[in-house]
């Protein structure tokens, strides 16, 4: 067993497909398959399965899989270390962002960071919340931007931007004058263009699943006032839920910045909810088991830049 087989079985694995994997290494696939039968050999067990899609991972692959990804880690923070030395952060970083971010920071982060760090290399990889938590204390992911992340042993978090949760709505007739060009935010709101928690019970909902940190907190708060919330659909992804606001299907609880990242705010109403007045706190987050690299530091500081930068544009920093 040797460092070698360990990266091409865990690509294999990754991606589900020899031949996928055998483009992305730049390998022969024969020469892909030996390898990965010679781990077998060696372990003597069976690793992957092989069905109709590709293949799948073994009680034993999964077990092996675990393992390989952490010690893969922990060569590649050896080689950070060894080359951050030179006084030039170098090396590969994974960050992750919540989708309702990604629109916002992607273009932003890459630029920054190539121009920053020319000799480190970037990956982006989108979750929710709750599974970007999961692959930072795995070691999948370095550093990552969580939504009201639960307390976890596991994760070192850093409170970074907080933004008020808000009723959207389809716009009504002739307010895309008032709300600007799409992308720039909703439309400004008068003090009384508000929305409560007992506005709420009355319209249909189309909220993220029961494990969404902000529905979490949106149920917990409607129970404690004693209202029942009227879910209509529960959609994981914001663009769907916003299309689905469009098309008249119902109405959605979101932040400024998941409005501004739909690229078509002005196609929305957005109400602030004030009674009770909800946040969402933007959160970043790394390993409490892992230590910081220059590489890291780096790119810690110039995510908190980016979203200080987007709550200003946003409205929700001074």
């Amino acid at each position: 067993m040797n460092l070698k087989q360990l990266e091409y079985f865990v690509a294999v694995a990754e991606l589900g497909s020899f031949s996928k994997a055998a483009v992305i290494l730049n390998i022969a696939q024969p020469a892909l398959s030996r390898q990965v039968r010679l781990l077998e050999t060696d372990l003597h067990v069976t690793l992957l399965m092989r069905n109709g899609r590709g293949v799948v991972l073994t009680e034993a692959g999964k077990r092996l899989f675990d393992h390989s990804v952490g010690i893969l880690q922990l060569v590649s923070r050896t080689r950070e270390d060894i080359e951050a030395s030179r006084d030039e952060p170098a090396g590969r970083i994974v960050v992750g962002l919540p989708p309702s971010m990604g629109r916002l920071l992607t273009v932003p982060l890459v630029e920054g960071f190539r121009r920053a760090l020319p000799k480190a290399r970037l990956a982006i990889v989108e979750g929710l919340s709750a599974h970007l938590a999961e692959w930072i204390s795995t070691g999948r992911v370095d550093i990552g931007l969580l939504h009201n992340p639960e307390p976890q042993p596991a994760l070192e978090v850093t409170p970074v931007l907080e933004e008020p949760l808000g009723l959207v709505s389809p716009a009504q007739k002739g307010s895309e004058k008032r709300g600007g060009k799409a992308g720039k935010g909703a439309r400004k709101v008068s003090p009384r263009d508000t929305a409560t928690l007992a506005d709420l019970t009355r319209l249909p909902l189309i909220l993220p699943e029961r494990s969404h940190a902000m529905r979490k907190l949106l149920e917990t708060q409607a129970a404690l006032s004693g209202h029942k919330l009227n879910v209509a659909l529960e959609i994981s992804s914001v663009q769907s839920i916003l299309d689905l606001v469009r098309a008249g299907h119902g109405h959605a609880l979101l932040t400024p910045s998941a409005l501004a990242a739909s690229g078509d705010a002005a196609a929305f109403r957005l109400r602030p909810l004030v009674e009770p007045r909800l946040t969402s706190t933007l959160c970043l987050a790394v390993s409490a088991h892992k230590p910081a690299t220059p590489l890291s530091k780096h790119v810690f500081r110039m995510l908190r830049e980016l979203v200080v930068a987007a709550g200003r544009a946003q409205g929700a920093l001074p």
